[in-house]
């Protein structure tokens, strides 16, 4: 068996395989992240409760309906989406001209009813998704086994990801969007309604995570945890990409789960503190994070 640095290579690549995989999690759930708070200035730490309810969705639709992956990708997203809609429109618009202190804890506090809410029909354990059939099995690489479902995941969060920068930064929506958070009064009038604008920016960014859920459950299993479990590490990549920066929270959040995933090769004990201590240098040498602006 081929070894590199004193490790077998089908160990090595596979634990890269998983460090891409979560990166794929941590990029599109810190891209929904960067999104609102850099559109919204909210600092959205019902994310990872909206993430749960992507894949909660996805199980109740193929559970009461008999509605498969494929239809789930893209109605769990739609309907978790329009519940963030709900949420901003009765909620967070009042929060727009305050300290993000006050969006943090709201936010806060209804990831813990939207958990509070799941653990109670769902229980505590994780309940298994079946994988779709058109991605089961693998390829043999020769020098690994690369399931056919991870490579999907990785294909498609590193094609939304794409999408979204290209959407944000390089059309005239985009241009709007970004007008829009440094002089809404100016966009306003341009006869183009800012109130909307902002509502569905929340209800994109809610879609993001929930289009990130229901990826995970075939991988992860659906449980009312799943988002709680890993909203931490993900704030860390945002802090590390920089507070609203697009591109900062797509290229740390695929980055961050290639070191961790090599971190469990060469030194186990530290993968669960790894981001934590990037984090922290970071801050260190640049307090704006990587891709962020300086004051």
């Amino acid at each position: 068996m081929v070894t590199i640095f004193g490790i077998p290579s089908a160990a090595l690549f596979g634990q890269l395989l998983i460090g891409l995989i979560n990166g794929s999690f941590y990029a599109l759930l810190s891209l929904g992240l960067a999104v609102i708070f850099g559109m919204l200035n909210i600092i959205n730490f019902a994310h990872g409760a909206q993430y749960m309810l992507g894949a909660v969705a996805a199980f109740l639709l193929l559970q009461w309906t008999g509605l498969g992956y494929w239809t789930a990708l893209i109605v769990a997203p739609l309907v978790v989406g329009a519940f963030g809609i709900i949420i901003e429109r009765t909620l967070l618009q009042w929060l727009y001209k305050l300290d993000h202190l006050y969006g943090l804890l709201l936010t806060f506090g209804l990831a813990l009813i939207v958990e509070g809410i799941a653990r109670n029909f769902l229980g505590s354990a994780g309940l298994p998704y079946t994988l779709p059939d058109s991605l089961r099995g693998g390829q043999n690489l020769g020098f690994m086994f690369l399931p056919n479902y991870r490579a999907w995941v990785i294909v498609a969060s590193l094609a939304v990801c794409i999408a979204t920068w290209l959407v944000i930064e390089r059309t005239r929506l985009g241009a709007y969007l970004r007008a829009a958070t440094e002089n809404p009064t100016l966009v306003r009038a341009f006869g183009i309604n800012v109130p909307l604008m902002i509502t569905l920016t929340y209800g994109f960014g809610v879609a993001l995570a929930a289009f990130a859920g229901v990826m995970a459950a075939p991988i992860y299993n659906v449980s009312p945890q799943m988002g709680s479990e890993l909203i931490i590490v993900v704030f860390a990549v945002v802090v590390i990409g920089g507070m609203g920066s697009i591109l900062g929270a797509i290229v740390t959040g695929f980055g961050l789960g290639i070191v961790e995933g090599l971190t469990k090769v060469f030194f186990p004990e530290a993968s669960n503190t790894v981001i934590f201590v990037v984090m922290a240098i970071v801050l260190l040498v640049r307090p704006a994070g990587l891709f962020g602006r300086r004051a």
